[in-house]
């Protein structure tokens, strides 16, 4: 069975990278550690707030790489420790956020379990420009 795209369209120009980010996304884990919050500050703020219990700053890594933000959070085992009851898990976790162009991650800071993840989304300038059609000759004669 083929795949029909949404973005197959010929009225859709230029979305090829639109159509990968899509992919990438269904393909990302489900898993749902940790949980976390997005939460519209404002007009160009944007915050993500993960719930990390137990780890410190040292556990956690916060990263972009193209347009993707990259959380991670590795704990160390404690050497010679015997559990009797084991109800905590010491796990590690890779959160991923594909970000749109232009957003921008302008912190983060961890507070009472919660890692928070500050962003802005400055507002483009609508710009119009009128394109000059010139005659006689086609579009690829200059």
């Amino acid at each position: 069975m083929t795949r029909v795209s949404p973005f197959s369209s010929p009225l859709l120009l230029g979305f090829d990278r639109l159509e990968e980010m899509v992919d990438r996304l269904s393909r990302s884990t489900t898993d749902g550690y940790p949980p976390y919050n997005v939460v519209h500050l404002g007009d160009e703020r944007l915050r993500i707030s993960l719930a990390v219990a137990g780890f410190d700053e040292d556990d956690l890594d916060v990263t972009i790489e193209r347009n993707e933000l990259h959380i991670r959070g590795r704990q160390a085992e404690e050497n010679g420790a015997v559990y009797l009851y084991q109800g905590i898990a010491a796990r590690q976790f890779h959160r991923t956020f594909l970000l749109a162009d232009g957003i921008e991650v302008t912190g983060a800071s961890l507070d009472s379990g919660l890692l928070h993840i500050e962003l802005t989304r400055p507002t483009a300038p609508e710009i119009v420009r009128t394109i000059a059609i010139k005659s006689g000759g086609g579009a690829g004669n200059d």
